[in-house]
């Protein structure tokens, strides 16, 4: 089985490091430089920017 590579855009990666403050880091010393902590807190972020999403279109489909 082949593993999914690039579920998340580069633009929404990089606007996650940007909102969690670790961007800087990204920028010297790329993404192989976060932490696991950080790294998790983007997809912890991630999973709750699509749970928003969709129940926006849930909410949407409703009406």
């Amino acid at each position: 089985m082949s593993r999914r590579r690039r579920t998340m855009s580069m633009q929404f990666k990089e606007q996650l490091a940007k909102d969690l403050g670790f961007y800087d880091v990204v920028k010297q010393g790329g993404w192989g430089s976060i932490t696991s902590k950080e790294a998790g807190n983007m997809v912890k972020r991630a999973v709750e920017i699509a749970q928003q999403h969709l129940a926006q279109q849930s909410m949407n489909q409703q009406k």
